[in-house]
């Protein structure tokens, strides 16, 4: 699928997907041929065009733009991975069509076609501390200009060896070639788009891991018959956390517990994984806004110069070490429910999940688990509570993002070991159990190295990411005679935040209280008092929707036609979601009778899906007016 690049909406998957093989598609570029033209008629000190850089900022020079480009190219270490090289020039270039470079607008198809032929710069590892990737930009910008050389896509994702690296020549005729100014150097490297790459791919994959997280708990929840009572959220109100706990209602289904109490790892795991969630919400949105701003100083806007310190990326690296640290409390907890499955007081079954009483089974996953979790605390550390000094203090601070981002990065692989291992101790358990399991893992039971099995289960964890639990059903059981206002009462019954925590209902809406049985106000559409109302409207939506307002939040669409006093007739089937514009759900009407069945998702659906409605029609009686 193309991306497509506009300055204003990239975000963090749309960023993966282009740094693994999707096409790009370049916007328009009038907001950079007005930096520009504002740019070419500056009179007067411009840092970095007329002026040296860093402490010699006070240094007049003439044409030393490629100087500073040669001079910057001095990175170190092994090279990037092409996927992060690739997701470098992506950021770059959406963030140089917002218009506050002032560079040429002439080099950004120099920059796409590169990133749609496969072409990526030798971006060293080493050379950047969160004031700008000014090596990788300045090794980017001499492949533009033909002094080094573009590298080829190989298909490989690991890191590559820059003497083994196949190169293209400089001077050969299918490559990407710019002759960039003078003035365009600084504008071109001034920005911290590899930070930024490398952050997105970060929290695009975190998000997946953390979702199939939820998932793989499942799966310890039924092995272990752990309580569903912790995950009733009706006191709590934070998003996250009732989301996680509605997940896991909706996964795992009826139980009954083994345990009046159960571990951490069980209770708790809404509360901590909910907060990870909302760290990972947080780091999401800041990196969002950086990939969609124009980073640069100086920044040319409104016909002139402005002089500033957008380049620095605290925000971004305090919320990465923040996502880090959180992610380190749910792997924990993984690898508690890890030990649990391999413990007979929790499962029945032998220890260590072992085929026959003496055998280690499944003992070797707690040390590799444990080996990982260790490596991502490692990860975890920090990287905010130091700072530089650089450029004879003119430099006197640093937020070392790049390194945020790399380690933010690094962790997903120890997080992703950590939950195969649990998943396959949870599926040997259920096997065990003789409860039922989809997971294609090696159904073996015998003793044998494992690390084939966690390497299956690592690659089944982005499908579990996808996978909807089934839809919860919503049933109105009774409506009742409503106040003066001309309202009825809907009691309903299997309503909890599994299904919604809000309910919009004609013009108005009413928010549930969380229980498993609850009632909300109905708008009466028409009817005199004493006399049979025939017209209710409810929609409900996930607890995470906009009440009455998102076209997206409409989950279910039903209509009883009233036949008579007391015969109904259904309209049923699928209604196209991207029928009901905003307005709809405010202004619409819908006909709701006693004993209706709606269907609803925890998530919404995309935009043009058929949403199904299905169950029995009840009761025709309708809720009489005062």
């Amino acid at each position: 699928m193309i991306v497509v690049l506009d300055g204003a909406r990239l975000t963090c998957e749309q960023v993966h997907r282009a740094a693994h093989g999707s096409g790009i598609l370049m916007g328009s570029t009038q907001h950079a041929e007005l930096a520009w033209r504002t740019a070419g008629s500056l009179t007067g000190p411009v840092y970095g065009q007329t002026t040296g850089v860093g402490a010699n900022k006070d240094v007049p020079v003439e044409a030393s733009g490629l100087d500073l480009l040669r001079s910057h190219a001095g990175g170190a270490g092994p090279l990037i991975e092409e996927s992060r090289a690739r997701a470098t020039l992506v950021v770059r270039l959406n963030q140089l069509l917002t218009g506050g470079s002032g560079l040429d607008p002439a080099l950004l198809p120099a920059l796409a076609s590169a990133v749609n032929r496969g072409l990526t710069p030798p971006i060293r590892t080493y050379g950047a501390i969160g004031t700008g990737d000014l090596t990788a930009l300045a090794t980017t910008a001499l492949c533009l200009l033909g002094e080094l050389p573009w590298t080829p896509a190989s298909g490989e994702g690991h890191a590559r060896s820059a003497d083994a690296t196949p190169r293209l020549p400089s001077d050969s005729g299918d490559v990407p070639r710019f002759a960039l100014a003078s003035g365009d150097a600084l504008p071109f490297i001034s920005s911290g788009a590899a930070t930024l790459a490398d952050a997105a791919l970060a929290c695009h994959r975190l998000r997946l891991l953390l979702t199939a997280a939820t998932a793989v708990a499942a799966h310890s929840f039924r092995a272990v018959d752990a309580s569903l009572e912790p995950l009733a959220q009706a006191v709590q109100r934070r998003p996250n956390q009732a989301a996680v706990a509605a997940g896991l209602r909706a996964l795992v289904g009826a139980t009954s517990p083994r345990h009046i109490q159960d571990p951490y790892g069980y209770r708790a795991f809404p509360q901590v994984h909910g907060a990870v969630l909302d760290a990972l919400d947080y780091a999401e949105q800041a990196v969002t806004e950086d990939l969609n701003t124009a980073p640069e100083n100086p920044l040319i806007a409104d016909g002139r110069a402005w002089h500033n310190g957008n380049f620095h990326s605290a925000r971004v690296a305090l919320a990465l070490d923040a996502l880090r640290a959180a992610l380190v409390q749910t792997a924990t907890l993984s690898a508690t429910r890890l030990t649990t499955l391999t413990d007979p007081a929790h499962t029945g079954l032998l220890p260590f999940l072992a085929e026959r009483p003496g055998l280690s089974g499944v003992m070797i996953l707690e040390y590799v688990a444990h080996s990982a979790l260790a490596a991502l605390r490692q990860l975890a550390v920090p990287v905010t509570l130091g700072t530089g000094v650089l450029s004879l203090g003119t430099e006197d601070h640093a937020s070392f993002t790049p390194q945020a981002a790399r380690s933010t990065l690094a962790a997903t692989e120890p997080f992703e070991i950590i939950l195969a291992c649990e998943l396959v101790a949870a599926v040997r358990a259920l096997r065990q159990r003789g409860l039922p399991c989809d997971i294609p893992l090696d159904p073996a039971m015998a003793d044998r190295p494992l690390d084939g099995d966690i390497d299956a289960a690592r690659g089944l964890l982005p499908g579990l990411a996808l996978h909807r639990p089934p839809r919860p059903r919503v049933e109105a059981v009774e409506i009742t005679a409503g106040s003066a206002d001309r309202t009825a009462r809907a009691e309903l019954r299997g309503l909890d935040d599994t299904a919604a925590a809000g309910v919009a209902v004609g013009r108005g809406h009413d928010h549930t209280d969380g229980g498993a049985d609850d009632a909300v106000d109905v708008p009466v559409d028409r009817g005199e008092p004493g006399g049979e109302q025939t017209r209710h409207g409810m929609v409900v939506v996930a607890h995470h929707g906009h009440v009455g307002g998102d076209p997206e939040a409409l989950l279910v669409r039903r209509r009883v036609h009233p036949v008579g006093d007391r015969v109904a007739e259904a309209e049923e089937g699928p209604v196209p979601v991207a029928e009901h514009p905003a307005g709809d759900l405010r202004g619409g009407r819908q006909r709701l009778g006693s004993g209706d069945h709606l269907d609803v998702q925890p998530q919404p659906p995309a935009l043009g899906e058929d949403v199904h409605v299905r169950g029995p029609v009840g009761s025709a009686g309708h809720g009489r007016g005062e």
